[in-house]
């Protein structure tokens, strides 16, 4: 009986180890495969938002409880810079971790984004975009919404600098961006002064031809056929030059695309909305087993305003406000999906702008049609003033950041790249990027930003910086040039439009007009030496690190080409902003059927 014990309490001490190694096993083998799933990213980015159109920062008469509370859910940023105050460069360096300038997509002139998708111009093939990146580590991409980085390069579907090309595996959604002119009634956005002056020599070139077919005709005097002639083919080409490209713009630049395929030319604008978030939220269900990521590129609120009748008079804030309402119950019905898809726990979840809102933007029927940019100076297209460039920052992930922190350290869209690449455990060499990994701020690991210095431009030129010194809570702003409003005192170009960046349009600062934004964050109180002690530093340590941000572009082909599996850019890209690259050409417009006889409506009955 004790020999049997005996027996039985040995095969139990030696039983107990194995099962409690393969218990421990199971464990590593659970936690391991827990540990080892890549995150999903749901992006989304606001067209033209101003940062004060939101109640999380500030705004208490419109409604938004679904930015909020993705929010209070998350982590806030307060000090979220975009690189550029325009749709186009600051696209391009969100995409690419790296300012436009790098792109090629800074403009020296008036042009300062892509005005014809049968334009040359646009995101070159040898760029690197998160997308791409990510794609390589195994994600499913998409792209739904607005893209506004160019389409063809050399012929019509040759797609260069399609999304498809920069990584997504799925598009849909506008390959350009929404203008005034996708919807009748609403005036022209592109070159409208060019437009007027086209039509005026075309008309007066048609009097012109008329009056002397009529004296010809009467024999009142002798015209000549030799003068006829030409001023009959001037008439034909001026007619050609202006109705074609511009009265025909809905055509060629207000389309959907699916992939490569134009599926509806010109776009019904009224249900664009409804069918993005639907094309979203099949995008989430059909990759919920695999790891994806989704940039959802919404085309609210840049103008045309739409007219949902779901929220038509609902705000307090006309159809701006409209649109607000509308584009916050967008966002919620993406959180929603996530969260009902079982995927929020593994999802990082971004909310964000391109930049801020136009403040000239109105309409003599509907009132302001641009957004509120708080108590930040300036706005769209206005350089490196506050109000064009500080824009929403949200990220919510449950499983891993805590909810309710904030964040007033600086930080900049180009951030994305570089995080988005870290979550996906990406350590292939890159090229140079501005941006920094946020996730040591955002779990609160960081106290401070990786960010001592911003560059902000105008174009291709640098208008300000910033300096966030070491141990210091202050955020000092160097302007050295900054745009002429019109009239003189007012908030913004109004005579224009939109600020340009050159000649007589802006004024020069010598010293640089210097502001702590900490401390004076409307930028409405200069400093002066009397005032700052540290003055003289300030302008040293900028004017050093300028020297070295040009550096980095002028150097950077050079570090480049040690590395032949790295694209290079900055110094030997092509500038893509030219007249040239700009301009509408025939041969590059995409088109549904035969051009120019384009023209088809995309089938919803199965959506």
């Amino acid at each position: 009986m004790n020999s049997a014990l005996c027996r039985y309490s040995m095969r139990s001490a030696l039983l107990l180890p194995l099962l409690l190694f393969l218990l421990l096993a199971a464990g590593r083998d659970v936690t391991g495969e827990e540990v080892d799933k890549k995150p999903n990213f749901v992006l989304m980015m606001v067209d033209d938002l101003g940062i004060g159109d939101i109640g999380c920062y500030g705004n208490d008469t419109i409604r938004t409880p679904n930015i909020d509370k993705l929010a209070s859910e998350g982590v806030k940023l307060t000090q979220h810079i975009a690189a550029a105050p325009l749709c186009t460069p600051s696209r391009a360096a969100f995409m690419t971790g790296r300012y436009a300038l790098r792109s090629g997509l800074g403009s020296a002139g008036r042009v300062q984004v892509l005005l014809f998708l049968g334009g040359s111009g646009g995101l070159p093939p040898t760029e690197t975009t998160f997308a791409k990146r990510l794609q390589q580590q195994g994600y499913t991409t998409g792209l739904v919404g607005k893209w506004h980085l160019g389409v063809n390069c050399e012929s019509r579907g040759d797609h260069c600098h399609h999304p498809n090309q920069h990584g997504f595996s799925h598009f849909y959604g506008l390959p350009f961006t929404l203008f005034n002119d996708c919807v009748p009634g609403h005036g022209s956005c592109v070159l409208a002064d060019l437009q007027h002056a086209l039509k005026n020599l075309t008309m007066l070139l048609g009097v012109g031809l008329v009056t002397m077919v009529c004296v010809r005709v009467c024999g009142l005097f002798e015209v000549s056929l030799w003068l006829l002639v030409p001023l009959s083919f001037l008439c034909i080409l001026a007619t050609v030059v202006w109705y074609v490209p511009f009265m025909l713009l809905p055509t060629w630049n207000c389309i959907i695309m699916r992939n490569q395929e134009v599926i509806e030319q010109p776009m019904t604008v009224e249900t664009l909305p409804q069918r993005l978030l639907g094309e979203a939220q099949i995008f989430l269900k059909r990759n919920v087993d695999n790891p994806f990521l989704l940039f959802f590129s919404l085309a609210h609120v840049h103008t045309p305003l739409f007219n949902t009748p779901a929220f038509a008079g609902k705000s307090r804030h006309g159809r701006y406000g409209d649109n607000l309402e509308e584009m916050d119950w967008i966002i919620g019905k993406m959180t929603e999906t996530v969260d009902s898809l079982g995927l929020a726990d593994n999802t990082l979840m971004y909310f964000t702008s391109d930049h801020g809102g136009h403040l000239e933007d109105a309409n003599l029927l509907i009132g302001q049609t641009g957004g509120w940019n708080s108590i930040y100076k300036g706005g769209k297209a206005m350089g490196g003033w506050e109000g064009g460039i500080r824009v929403p920052g949200i990220f919510r992930w449950p499983g891993r950041l805590a909810a309710g922190r904030v964040v007033d350290e600086p930080t900049s869209l180009m951030d994305l790249y570089p995080t988005l690449k870290y979550l996906a455990q990406d350590t292939q060499p890159d090229r140079q990027l501005d941006g920094h990994n946020l996730m040591p701020l955002l779990e609160g690991k960081a106290v401070r930003s990786e960010h001592e210095f911003m560059f902000h431009y105008c174009g291709i030129y640098l208008n300000a910086v910033r300096w966030h010194p070491p141990g210091s809570d202050s955020v000092f702003k160097v302007h050295f040039f900054t745009p002429n409003f019109s009239p003189p005192g007012a908030g913004g170009c109004y005579d224009t439009k939109v600020c340009l960046c050159h000649g007589e349009h802006v004024t020069h600062h010598n010293p640089p007009l210097l502001y702590d934004l900490f401390r004076d964050p409307s930028e409405s109180r200069p400093l002066t030496p009397d005032i700052e002690p540290r003055y003289s530093e300030i302008l040293k340590q900028t004017a050093r690190a300028v020297e070295r941000h040009k550096s980095s572009l002028t150097n950077e082909q050079a570090s480049d080409a040690t590395q032949s599996h790295v694209n290079t850019a900055a110094s030997s890209v092509q500038n893509q902003m030219t007249w040239n690259k700009i301009l509408w050409r025939p041969w590059l417009q995409p088109c549904c059927g035969t051009f120019p006889f384009c023209g088809c409506k995309e089938d919803t009955t199965h959506m």
